[in-house]
């Protein structure tokens, strides 16, 4: 998100705070910034930055923006390009299918040949939970959980 987007997108919610129920207009924002902090910026700053005519704020105005905004100043800059607001990850969603999730697990050990190997044969079985059932009965009746 461009700064010029943030700030717009914070005087709107500025203005729906106090009740306005439309965007804080700026000059609204530069009044509201000198009664309630004793500085503020000008309408035209303000104007340059959401215009995008000015990229960058100094730190001055980032600080007294972030105050009067109370939000991290380090939030008051553009973002890079192809910066994502939500966290996307490459962990698949739990499957439902056993078979599936066995697979996934066998991809997770493919430098142990041979637990590669049989995690995958349990895995395209037709009935891979009756595998595994199986399996724990022949290496004993003792139960781990009892």
């Amino acid at each position: 998100m461009r700064l010029a987007d943030k700030l717009e997108h914070l005087r709107s919610l500025e203005g729906q705070l106090r009740g306005l129920g439309r965007p804080l207009s700026k000059a609204e924002l530069a009044r509201a910034m000198r009664a309630e902090l004793g500085d503020s910026l000008s309408v035209p700053y303000l104007s340059q930055i959401e215009s995008g005519a000015r990229l960058h704020l100094t730190a001055q105005s980032r600080e007294l923006l972030a105050r009067f905004f109370q939000v991290h100043p380090g939030y008051l800059v553009s973002d890079p390009e192809g910066f994502a607001e939500s966290l996307s990850t490459l962990v698949r969603p739990p499957s439902a299918d056993l078979g599936e999730w066995l697979a996934d697990k066998a991809e997770e050990q493919r430098e142990d040949p041979e637990l590669y190997e049989a995690l995958l044969r349990i895995a395209s079985d037709p009935e891979p939970r009756a595998t595994l059932l199986a399996l724990s009965r022949a290496l004993g009746n003792g139960s781990a959980y009892g």
